[in-house]
């Protein structure tokens, strides 16, 4: 194999730096291109789930497939010259630079494909926006195409993920590469992020979605449901509105560690990849153009189903009511109902917060104390369903429609979706809570509550997050959140349990954590009867629908 550094003078004369992996002889070859921040001089650790930003794919299998494989360090970051700009206009423009200059070299069969996951296909899918004449195909694996709303300010509440671990991480890497000179890195990222709570002209620059209509060329969008709050609905999004041939794969890996594991695998290189790069970048006659339009696992089963589309057609919309009537069948604050129809009991339910019961955010305690470990579920308010009389198999997007007042100016909605395990009446005594599966999750901050009224649709409320509202404090409001996209099978006996509160915690979201602000102080209430019908909608499939 060869190994080469080149650097690559770009439109505005900064050097851009890539390692090009080639095979041994003159070629020509079609070229794989991985873009990202985060050194190919640290190529030489391996690709395991220890190291979140190896997200190359198998570098070396790909060289012995017939692939040149291009890794490129964007300007600010590695060998590259410039200033980090996270994804600004002058990164964009350097993917074209540098995809033209690849396709002119004399071992480049003048095809190029993108590559990568996470940052590396978050890129993607500008190349495929800025359309470069050698850009042959897309395999946008794993990657948001919205860096505001599903990565800095979900639902306008600022995550401390980019600006906090992600860039932490990347300037650590940067400093401490395994060879190669040390690179600092300027960029206050935390600055940017916090000078910029808006959906304004700084995030509609970097934000693909924007521009994703304007991809033509071939894409095989590659989806992970275990990443609802970072990459999900990017890769549902980049399939829905790009304008070429396309197909969607979503892939059951349940957090990003084992999605990290997966894409560093030669078997899903082997399995999903290189058949679509060998039809677009070769030639060669491979399975994939009979692959169905749209793949997709089923999580909480071993189900990988086909569709034509996104929904799945046939998808019906079914609506359940939040009520005030307890189930017994969890600890909370509260203990709410959710039903298909209203159902008695009390008008609206109340919590006060900061909790003094919160440890970690809005996590408290078990029923034994600091001995007993923590209980994610015991301090939030919960609206829980009777045991499902039959399996219910949920695929596409949801959301949840409250109606709500606070005492504040402001408040914060956090919902988690979850499936409910049964519990044995011994464990239930004993003040424990029940075994239960994440489905997934929706954010809103009360104020950016207002809908763009082009891109909103029944079932996926979409905010503009450009003029925040304050509250009138007591004062009624609607509040339509969106749910993440999702396909997750609730089997018979099982519950839908809904969670509310106005935080989260490290000890549930891991990376992705919202730490809670000290001004948060006051009352919440969730209106739930028959003038303010607050609701969970949820996309049923198949023999459920």
């Amino acid at each position: 194999m060869i190994d080469d550094i080149v650097s690559i003078t770009v439109r505005d004369g900064t050097p851009i730096a890539a390692r090009i992996y080639r095979p041994e002889g003159s070629g020509p070859y079609p070229a794989l291109l991985a873009a990202s921040p985060y050194r190919f001089d640290n190529n030489r650790l391996p690709a395991s789930a220890q190291f979140l930003w190896r997200e190359t794919g198998p570098i070396a299998w790909y060289v012995e497939q017939g692939y040149a494989y291009v890794h490129m360090d964007v300007r600010g970051s590695g060998r590259s010259g410039g200033v980090f700009e996270f994804m600004g206009k002058n990164e964009q423009a350097d993917l074209y630079d540098v995809i033209e200059w690849i396709g002119r070299q004399t071992w480049c069969n003048g095809k190029v494909g993108g590559i990568g996951q996470s940052y590396y296909c978050m890129l993607q899918w500008f190349m495929g926006a800025l359309a470069p004449p050698s850009l042959a195909c897309l395999a946008a694996h794993d990657g948001l195409a919205d860096v505001y709303r599903a990565g800095v300010y979900h639902g306008g509440i600022p995550c401390d993920f980019f600006p906090g671990y992600w860039w932490y991480q990347n300037r650590f890497i940067n400093r401490f590469p395994a060879e190669g000179p040390a690179r600092e890195q300027t960029t206050d990222l935390g600055a940017l992020c916090a000078a910029h709570p808006l959906f304004d002209d700084f995030w509609r620059e970097r934000s693909a979605r924007e521009v994703l209509e304007r991809i033509k060329v071939p894409l095989y969008s590659s989806g992970v449901w275990g990443k609802i709050q970072l990459h999900t609905r990017g890769n549902i999004d980049g399939y829905a509105l790009a304008q070429g041939p396309k197909k969607l794969r979503m892939s059951g890996a349940p957090n990003a560690w084992a999605a990290a594991a997966e894409f560093a695998s030669v078997d899903f290189h082997k399995r999903v990849m290189l058949p679509f790069y060998d039809y677009y970048l070769k030639g060669i006659s491979t399975d994939y153009p009979s692959r169905p339009n749209v793949e997709y696992a089923v999580r909480g089963t071993n189900i990988v189903r086909s569709a034509e589309s996104w929904p799945p057609p046939g998808t019906k919309y079914v609506r359940w009511l939040l009520n005030g009537l307890p189930t017994g069948s969890v600890v909370s604050l509260n203990d709410g109902g959710l039903a298909p129809q209203p159902a008695s009991g009390p008008a609206a339910t109340t919590y006060h917060y900061p909790d003094p019961g919160w440890v970690a955010g809005v996590v408290g305690f078990g029923p034994e104390g600091p001995r007993g470990g923590f209980d994610p579920v015991r301090r939030v308010l919960t609206f829980t369903s009777a045991p499902l009389a039959k399996d219910m198999e949920i695929a596409g997007p949801g959301k949840v429609v409250l109606y709500a007042s606070s005492t504040a100016r402001d408040t914060d909605f956090f919902i988690k979706l979850s499936d409910q395990f049964p519990q044995s009446a011994e464990d239930r005594a004993k003040g424990g809570n029940p075994l239960a599966e994440l489905i997934t999750r929706g954010w809103l901050r009360a104020s950016h509550r207002a809908l763009d009224p082009e891109r909103s649709t029944d079932v996926v409320p979409y905010h503009s997050h450009t003029a925040p509202q304050p509250l009138t404090p007591g004062e009624i409001y609607k509040f339509e959140i969106s749910l993440e996209p999702m396909a997750y099978l609730v089997k018979a006996g099982h519950r839908l349990r809904l969670e509310i509160v106005n935080g989260d915690s490290p000890v549930s979201e891991q990376l992705w954590v919202h730490y809670y602000r000290p001004d948060k102080i006051g009352a919440d209430t969730i209106h739930h009867d028959t003038a303010h019908p607050s609701a969970l909608l949820l996309p049923i499939s198949g023999a459920g629908a």
